[in-house]
Formats: structure tokens, C-alpha cells, sequence
């Protein structure tokens, strides 16, 4: 999942995006590591790889 502030590519209202980050980070804590998450990584290899097969 991209950080907030990267959320306006999916939402492309500014007004919506700021209200459902709002939500969903209200009484949470945000921790940012400066890494990226297993997760996105192999995401990410797995589009180049199909990006090669194509």
C-alpha cells in the first residue's frame, strides 16, 4: 500500500482522499521504517517479470 501521500493516484479527489486517510489513521500510530515491505518488493518483481514475458 503506497503511503498517503501517494493515495491521490487511486482517489483522484483531494477532498475524498484527505477524509478516508483521515479515517483510517485516526487514533493510529503511523510508523515508517524508510524501507519498502516484502510485500511491495515481490509485487513489484512479479510485474517486471510479466513485463518481460509480454
Amino acid at each position: 500500500m503506497p503511503a498517503p501521500d501517494g493515495w491521490t493516484k487511486t482517489f483522484t479527489d483531494p477532498r475524498l482522499c484527505a477524509a478516508i486517510v483521515d479515517r483510517l489513521t485516526f487514533n493510529g500510530t503511523i510508523i515508517e521504517t524508510g524501507t519498502d515491505s516484502y510485500r511491495l518488493a515481490s509485487t513489484r518483481a512479479r510485474a517486471e517479470e510479466s513485463a518481460k514475458a509480454s
